[in-house]
């Protein structure tokens, strides 16, 4: 675990954790999120983001500062706190966005650094190249060495007690992901930003950003704290946790809030459409929409930018509920319903569920099947895998119902969908507590029968009978042949 970084509680790859900032004497819970504010541009003050919404840490620009003379001169002459008037952590980005966007700037990394370093950031960020989505590998790997040396250069200054990003770059190449961060980790750098996903989220390219991040997580580890760079719509933060990311910083609500556009945790909706907000923020609850839009121009951005924090923030305090509650994927879960290219990433997700399932308790409180996704859950493939390890009888019968008292099987066990046989000692013990729907769709049979398969794979032996509740015959198939299959509906009617 590396030292400033320490995970308290974990559910799938989404953890609560504690980021210890030694330069601002702060220490910064995460997941949380990072406010972008431009010096030049100040739609909410940084004193309002502490005290109103409770930032504990911000981001600005370190590259602007620099160039900007007369922000330059006030932040090494007073510091970067109290330039902005805040007095929580800073982070300082380093001019790799202006160089993406307008292919060149004027500094090093060494300058940069030591810049950040002589106006007071508390976290400074290296010259990296943010490859965008999309290029040729041999693209990648060029701008990736070209990161990797950047990073070198990052390690030989002397930051003092400034932490130092070490970004993780690597296009749409999952394995290039995987590398750099298995580089980066092995850095004495301290915090470790997965770059360049802006393109996929402002494409909704969710799938994308999914496979990015878990590639840049394997190759990291679970030690290291990362930051999902440019990603703050509250729509996408629970799935963002779920992959492993902790801190996340984004200019969204100012933009957003500039172009009439109004977040909430299932999209975005245009100022001008709305009849009713839906939030009862403190924006939402005193101004009705029409309000907001008779407003002077300054104070209706203003207005739209401090509800999009609010709700980006009451998200944000969500997650970290349902991951102390050990909900947190059902909580990703009723997101992806929110819009289909959510739903790619969320089924992204769980396509890495042996992944997922590496972090994630052995025990929660609950386990809710809201979709057939959830018979995917990291859950249902832990228990599928354990289940070959119960000792089995010569006879055994499995059944959805409570078994007859006169069956002349050796045992007879429930079968819990999506899950699958379990004996009675373990009817109470999580996951086998499931709360799932009285009418059960065929993904839900289908993982059960799943589970059928490996108990009967593990012990080739045993006469084994399943009582089913009528089942999906694509479950029905799914269970071996050596099975003996009794359709309890019909021994019903």
């Amino acid at each position: 675990m590396r030292e400033q970084f320490e995970v308290r509680n974990h559910d799938g790859m989404g953890r609560l954790g504690r980021l210890e900032v030694p330069r601002a004497d702060q220490t910064v819970e995460t997941p949380a999120l990072l406010p972008v504010v431009n010096p030049n541009v100040l739609t909410i003050e940084p004193r309002r983001l502490r005290e109103e919404f409770g930032a504990e840490i911000l981001i600005t620009n370190s590259y602007i500062i620099r160039n900007t003379d007369r922000v330059r001169e006030r932040a090494l002459e007073e510091g970067l706190h109290e330039l902005l008037g805040f007095d929580g952590a800073i982070m300082t980005d380093s001019g790799s966005f202006q160089l993406a966007e307008y292919g060149d700037i004027d500094v090093t990394t060494e300058e940069i650094l030591e810049f950040q370093r002589a106006i007071g950031s508390d976290i400074g960020t290296p010259v990296d190249i943010p490859t965008p989505p999309d290029v040729d590998r041999e693209t990648a790997v060029s701008d990736l060495a070209e990161t990797k040396d950047a990073l070198a250069e990052a390690e030989t200054v002397d930051t003092g007690e400034m932490l130092v990003n070490a970004p993780v770059q690597g296009s749409t190449y999952p394995d290039l992901r995987e590398e750099a961060g298995s580089h980066a980790a092995a850095t004495d750098l301290d915090v470790f930003p997965v770059g360049a996903v802006v393109p996929m989220m402002n494409g909704y390219r969710y799938a994308d950003m999914v496979e990015a991040v878990l590639g840049a997580k394997r190759g990291l580890g679970p030690a290291a704290p990362v930051h999902l760079f440019g990603a703050g719509h509250p729509m996408m933060l629970a799935l963002a946790v779920a992959c492993g990311c902790d801190l996340f910083d984004s200019a969204a609500y100012a933009l957003m809030a500039r172009d009439g556009r109004y977040l909430t945790v299932s999209g975005t909706e245009q100022l001008e459409e709305l009849r009713h907000f839906p939030c009862s923020c403190p924006v939402c609850a005193e101004h009705t929409p029409a309000d907001v839009r008779g407003a002077p121009d300054d104070e209706t951005e203003r207005l739209l930018a401090e509800h999009n924090l609010h709700v980006t923030f009451e998200e944000m305090r969500r997650i970290k509920q349902a991951i102390a509650s050990g909900n947190l994927m059902e909580l990703v879960e009723r997101r992806a319903r929110g819009h289909p290219r959510m739903l790619d990433g969320y089924r992204t997700l769980l396509d890495h569920a042996e992944q997922v399932e590496a972090h994630d308790p052995v025990s929660k409180g609950s386990f809710f099947y809201l979709s057939r996704e959830s018979a995917r859950r990291p859950e249902v493939a832990r228990y599928h895998d354990r289940i070959e390890r119960l000792p089995v009888p010569d006879s055994l019968l499995l059944t959805q119902s409570k078994a007859p008292s006169d069956h002349d099987f050796d045992e007879a066990w429930r079968v819990w969908p999506p899950f699958g046989p379990a004996p009675a000692a373990l009817s109470e013990t999580y996951p086998l507590t499931a709360t799932v729907p009285e009418r059960a769709d065929p993904d839900l049979q289908r993982a059960a029968a799943a589970g059928v398969a490996r108990l009967v794979a593990a012990n080739p032996e045993a006469d084994v009978t399943l009582a089913h509740d009528d089942w999906d015959e694509r479950a029905l198939a799914a269970v071996p042949d050596a099975v003996t299959l009794e359709n309890l509906a019909e021994l019903h009617r």
